[in-house]
């Protein structure tokens, strides 16, 4: 597993958090666009040109966001994915795809993916994506308690990981935020919405169905605790249960 040490810098004018960020993007012209807005913005931008390169260059690194492109030479986005998060499981990866298709989408959140751009994209737009990530980073460990016990469970809220007596399965920054949402309204239904709005930033149909492929994967970690439950709301929200 790699070391990753926090770098985070604040931008006195703009407010904005600044980072090292990894770009994987085999286009000539918006790799050196992204890359020189990014870097304009005080970002330090490392970019790969090939999915092998990119590799290569995260364990060199070690961003503490990545911008992956799906389609690239030697080593596609979603192989790519899957390789950092066999490193890293908590560096928040965004794709940048011209790909539409739903099932392309959802196959990138369920291989660790936590967010994607569709081409074509505003700098304005990316850089927002960016700024939520890292917002998330530096704010999450002061809105919860650091470990936050329940059924016969607990969740690590500054290590980011779920406990379940012995075990320990380190989480997404995504899946972490879901969790940690769920978990200050346990018991409460908490709306698709307000979940959409609150770790995606807008509500729309294919971020519901990216939220499916969340609360999916947070169940499989859950399941280990008979205790626990997310109950499905049909076409409402989700709510944490723990019974006694």
């Amino acid at each position: 597993m790699l070391s990753r040490h926090k770098e985070w810098a604040v931008n006195s004018q703009s407010h904005s958090l600044m980072a090292k960020i990894l770009l994987a993007e085999d286009d000539e012209n918006l790799g050196f666009m992204v890359q020189d807005n990014l870097e304009s913005m005080e970002h330090y931008v490392t970019w790969a040109k090939n999915g092998e390169e990119a590799l290569a260059l995260f364990k060199e690194a070690i961003p503490e966001i990545c911008l992956v492109d799906v389609m690239m030479p030697k080593m596609d986005g979603f192989v790519l994915a899957e390789k950092i998060r066999a490193l890293d499981e908590f560096v928040p990866i965004i794709f940048l795809t011209a790909k539409s298709l739903e099932e392309d989408r959802l196959r990138g959140f369920e291989i660790g993916g936590d967010d994607y751009v569709t081409k074509p994209f505003s700098i304005k737009e990316l850089a927002h994506r960016i700024q939520v990530f890292l917002r998330r980073s530096v704010d999450s460990p002061g809105s919860t308690p650091q470990v936050v016990e329940f059924g016969s469970s607990s969740y690590d809220a500054i290590n980011i990981c779920y406990k379940f007596e012995e075990q320990t399965f380190p989480l997404t920054q995504m899946e972490g935020q879901l969790l940690r949402m769920l978990l200050s309204n346990i018991g409460t239904l908490v709306k698709r919405e307000d979940i959409l709005e609150e770790i995606w930033g807008e509500n729309d149909y294919f971020k519901g169905r990216s939220l499916d492929v969340f609360i999916t994967r947070l169940r499989k970690y859950l399941k280990v605790d008979q205790t626990v439950e997310i109950k499905n709301h049909h076409g409402v929200g989700f709510s944490l249960v723990v019974h006694n």
